[in-house]
């Protein structure tokens, strides 16, 4: 079930969004400081307990446990993630399927050097765009996709 993220879903939001992150993109950066010091369950969770950024994030559920996640703003995907242990289930199918759907998603950026995301992305519908730009405080880009 897709649903809209609360209150009571943020530490689980927050320990996705830790572990994801450390596992797609560590090996980009290759910044331990930031995969380790930086990204930690605690302050995530409460920025993403902001009302700005908790209204816009909706979680994919299924048996009581939130297994995905993606934040829409203005058809805009800003973040899709799937815990690891659930990858390859179709859970971020379903999540970009139904931000296409219900919310008319048409764009995200996503970094130029995340292969599986851009072959994921492609695979549903999106392109490479030749909008491209720094991540903020690193020497790796992102590119714009259109679907």
């Amino acid at each position: 079930m897709i649903r809209k993220a609360t209150a009571e879903d943020i530490s689980r939001i927050a320990e996705i969004l830790v572990f994801v992150k450390r596992m797609n993109y560590r090996s980009i950066f290759h910044n331990d400081a930031v995969s380790f010091g930086e990204i930690q369950v605690i302050p995530v969770a409460k920025e993403y307990s902001n009302p700005e950024i908790l209204e816009n994030i909706l979680v994919y559920e299924s048996e009581g446990i939130i297994k995905g996640l993606i934040r829409i703003a203005d058809k805009e995907v800003v973040e899709l993630y799937v815990d690891h242990f659930f990858q390859g289930q179709g859970i971020g199918a379903e999540l970009i399927d139904f931000a296409k759907k219900e919310y008319d998603v048409n764009r995200l950026w996503v970094l130029e050097k995340n292969a599986n995301a851009i072959r994921f992305y492609k695979a549903h519908g999106f392109h490479i765009t030749d909008k491209k730009t720094l991540e903020e405080g690193t020497p790796e880009y992102k590119v714009m996709m259109e679907g």
